[in-house]
């Protein structure tokens, strides 16, 4: 019954905040359309900041589990990367994405940085780069800084369409510049670092 009761306000907060926002959503409204109290409201999440935190962690899932079959259908570890990085940036265009996660979420609970998913996203990312450098794809980076690096600039691309006035236009911009970026991390032959070794190799 928990579960059952804690399922049915976070569908009916997820509704309202997606249709009106959560300024204009209402409490009674939406505990009324779930057949519930703002009794059981406050009881399971406080209120309806803690709401909207249950709702952004449910769509968080959601585009997790979706961005993990992204990666799956490439073709090898780095194109797998890319495609996930550029998947999340272009999920700012998705309506209830756009709404809530990146603009009535920061707006309310702050900087999407400081989020428990974010240090989850950035741990898998962070074992990516790991073992796209264990490949010997990429050049030698701080895993963690190059992690914290690329997750801020592809959530500052996805806040930027998110609150845009043409957010299309907008998305094509943001991930052609942001795949050039990634493209600066891969190894190329007669690259630096193989001047580096070719130069120690000589003393």
């Amino acid at each position: 019954m928990i579960a059952e009761t804690r399922a049915k306000l976070i569908a009916a907060a997820r509704h309202a905040f997606g249709t009106v926002g959560y300024a204009e959503a209402s409490m009674d409204d939406f505990t009324a359309s779930a057949g519930l109290t703002r009794g059981a409201l406050y009881h399971h999440f406080g209120d309806k900041k803690g709401l909207l935190q249950a709702v952004i962690r449910e769509i968080d899932a959601e585009m997790s589990a979706r961005l993990k079959v992204v990666s799956a259908r490439a073709d090898n570890l780095w194109q797998g990367f890319v495609d996930e990085c550029t998947a999340y940036i272009e999920m700012a265009l998705e309506p209830e994405i756009q709404r809530i996660v990146l603009r009535d979420g920061p707006a309310v609970l702050g900087d999407p940085s400081q989020w428990p998913s974010q240090n989850e996203c950035i741990h898998s990312m962070a074992e990516s780069i790991r073992r796209l450098s264990d490949e010997g794809t990429i050049v030698a980076v701080d895993v963690e800084a190059a992690a914290r690096l690329i997750s801020g600039a592809s959530l500052h691309a996805a806040q930027w369409i998110a609150n845009s006035d043409d957010p299309k236009a907008t998305s094509k911009k943001a991930v052609k510049a942001f795949n050039v970026l990634l493209e600066g991390l891969l190894k190329r032959p007669g690259g630096p670092q193989d001047r580096m070794r070719a130069l120690s190799g000589m003393h």
